[in-house]
């Protein structure tokens, strides 16, 4: 059962930190590429429904374990013409057969789930063939001082933050999981604290 925290103080936490300018901008670098039937994973507080583009999506199913993001992902802003339906579920285990979609997204979402490799695992089982991943991702940073920071916050910050890693590697996970990667690029994110703004996006295949 969750606690007060994380059903009422949690979320206008989680509102606050990822709908900043400077993450909605990265979330701008990879949703609009998503083409036919999109799987999102973690679609939390449904930041990125107002990204996608109807003519080139037919539908976004989106997953999320947490009742009051659903909720609030239910309720968040979108093209009329998009269609969007938001399930409980989990990114390890999802609910849906396999090679269903066409895309998959994952935006700030591996950062928090309990085993990314089978969140990334159950990706790959979903998508068509010639299907592609989407994906935007704050993780371990390349500048060994900056790391050493990650590593000492770290515990506190999963506490605070939902769950929130901040030493989890990102593209070279993905390549791990069996990814192909088409494309990345990385960045650490403006006018956000370094130990949690290094952000890996890019582009990649089963």
């Amino acid at each position: 059962m969750a606690s007060l925290y994380d059903r009422f103080i949690l979320p206008k936490l989680l509102t606050c930190a990822c709908s900043s300018p400077p993450m909605m901008k990265q979330r701008t670098k990879v949703v609009p590429k998503a083409e036919g039937k999109v799987l999102e994973l973690g679609i939390g507080m449904g930041l990125n429904l107002q990204y996608y583009d109807p003519k080139k999506v037919t539908d976004v199913m989106g997953v999320d374990p947490s009742p009051e993001l659903r909720e609030i992902a239910q309720n968040a802003a979108h093209d009329p013409a998009l269609k969007v339906h938001v399930e409980n579920g989990t990114a390890e285990a999802l609910p849906f057969a396999d090679k269903s979609f066409d895309t998959v997204v994952c935006t700030f979402t591996l950062c928090s789930v309990c085993a990314p490799e089978k969140a990334l695992a159950e990706a790959r089982r979903v998508l068509k063939p010639g299907g592609r991943f989407l994906y935007c991702e704050h993780g371990l940073a390349p500048d060994p001082g900056v790391a050493k920071w990650q590593r000492r916050i770290e515990p506190i910050w999963k506490r605070i933050a939902g769950g929130c890693h901040l030493t989890r590697p990102v593209t070279s996970a993905i390549k791990q999981a069996g990814f192909k990667i088409d494309q990345v690029d990385s960045m650490y994110v403006p006018n956000t604290p370094r130990f949690a703004g290094w952000n890996e996006w890019g582009v990649a295949r089963p």
